[in-house]
């Protein structure tokens, strides 16, 4: 896969530069291009208070702000710089398209604006783990002794990163399809496609259109394509890219790794890949207790971190220290606590079918609480692979009966609980029926397969939910 890299301007003073959308990327993008002498433009679809209170901050610069008007192309824009999410079929994209008007996102524009002694990056995308990759990641490259951070789609912004005064060795960057979308030109020093799964169809079109955004962080890759061998989708990417001469195909697996593979032998996390005669040798990295929680889609991330850490020569030591101190964000398959012999697990990041067949795919017996916003997924398959590790389901939210439906086709012995409320206490009746159906030595899992917004602000502030309904339970 050849890239073509758009054109745009190297020097911004007095480039006319309209940047699309508010927010976590837009306001420091703006800002930057207004620092380097750019005539900045914002456009934004919405007017409401924050958008009002941003726009402000940035009139008082100069920067000129259209609220409530995104679709617009401004006259005389030589560049547009974009938000991540805005979708590729705007008008104001297509009537960039027509004016030859080339398009950067917020990667792109910290991609070109790096100095000549810019930091390597290794980057991660993925449809699940990405988060959980890159903060091992940085926590195995610290363990090394470099100067790093984790950045990019986690939340810390990549322009802060690029142009700040603090000089990194190393960046482990966390990509999404839609930033990778926006990022024509960067090349990393290496990256890895976790998994590939349907997701954000609507955004990208096609699962070809997904598969081929997400391929991006392999172009032009210097020391190692990383790719998932029980995913055939990432290793065809590898295949398809163009990447610099050297470049290696690398491998993970949760089994016994063939040479240039990183996996697992006895309890034991091995690279097969970066060492000396690998036809024959191999380099023993950590164990798997070493990884917090060691289920087995936790330990692929761990694998997939540590072939990033290895390709920029990070030893052996460090691995295992890193993934040792490694402490996983809230919400991804924690332990909330043990009632009556019945272990309560919240992974309510599992916002897509993908992620929740891999914590279904951790626990057996399982009482399963799911549901929410479906975002146009179908729950046979999901279903089908876990109905044998289903003691029972509990389902709440807006797209519950999809989920009902399948398990009544694919699973009609296992009791089943719809709870008709999209309210914030239904989490507390949730957990309260779970317990009903659960037997000691079960799992409750809260693994919800669908996104929150229905009932919830966000994946954190259901997680939080059900672990408070947790420990009212145990009161």
């Amino acid at each position: 896969m050849t890239s073509s890299v758009p054109s745009g301007p190297s020097d911004f003073q007095g480039k006319h530069v309209t940047v699309a959308g508010l927010g976590v990327s837009g306001v420091p993008a703006a800002k930057v291009l207004h620092a380097r002498g750019a005539i900045v433009t914002v456009v934004n679809d919405g007017d409401d208070a924050r958008a009002r209170e941003q726009a402000a901050e940035l009139e008082a610069l100069g920067i000129t702000v259209r609220l409530g008007d995104g679709e617009t192309l401004p006259e005389g824009t030589e560049l547009i710089v974009t938000a991540p999410g805005w979708k590729p079929d705007k008008p104001l994209f297509l009537a960039a398209g027509k004016a030859g008007v080339p398009v950067w996102g917020d990667v792109e524009l910290a991609w070109r604006l790096r100095g000549p002694d810019a930091a390597p990056w290794l980057a991660v995308t993925g449809t699940n783990g990405k988060t959980t990759t890159v903060q091992m990641l940085a926590s195995i490259l610290k363990a090394a002794g470099l100067r790093t951070a984790a950045v990019g789609n986690i939340g810390v912004s990549l322009l802060d990163a690029v142009l700040g005064e603090e000089p990194y060795d190393v960046l482990a960057v966390e990509l999404s399809s839609y930033q990778l979308h926006w990022a024509p030109s960067l090349r990393a020093h290496s990256a890895v496609v976790l998994n590939l799964a349907p997701d954000h169809l609507d955004w990208h079109g096609s699962m070809e259109a997904y598969a081929r955004d997400k391929g991006r962080v392999y172009e032009g890759n210097q020391v190692a394509c990383v790719y998932n061998v029980a995913d055939k989708a990432t290793e065809d990417l590898v295949r398809e890219a163009d990447v610099e001469e050297g470049c290696r195909a690398v491998g993970f697996t949760l089994g016994t790794p063939g040479p240039s593979q990183l996996g697992v032998v006895d309890g034991i996390l091995v690279d097969r890949a970066f060492v000396e005669n690998r036809q024959k040798n191999a380099q023993e990295l950590a164990e798997v207790s070493d990884v917090d929680p060691p289920a087995p889609h936790n330990i692929a991330n761990a694998l997939a971190a540590a072939a990033l850490a290895r390709a920029f020569g990070v030893p052996a030591s460090a691995v295992r220290d890193g993934l040792r101190a490694f402490r996983p964000d809230a919400h991804r398959i924690a332990h909330v606590a043990d009632i009556d012999g019945v272990a309560y697990v919240d992974d309510s990041k599992a916002t897509n079918t993908h992620a929740a067949e891999a914590s279904l795919a951790s626990y057996e017996p399982i009482v399963w609480i799911a549901g929410g916003l479906a975002k146009g997924a179908t729950f046979d398959e999901l279903v089908a692979r876990s109905a044998k590790r289903l003691r029972g389901a509990v389902l709440i939210g807006a797209d519950r009966a999809l989920i009902r439906d399948a398990l009544a086709r694919h699973a009609p012995e296992v009791p089943v609980v719809d709870l008709d409320r999209t309210d914030t206490g239904a989490m507390l009746q949730a957990v309260t029926e779970a317990k009903r159906l659960a037997q000691p030595g079960d799992t409750v899992l809260l693994a919800p397969a669908c996104a929150s917004m229905d009932m919830f602000t966000n994946y954190n502030q259901r997680g939080d939910a059900f672990a408070a309904a947790v420990r009212e339970l145990g009161a």
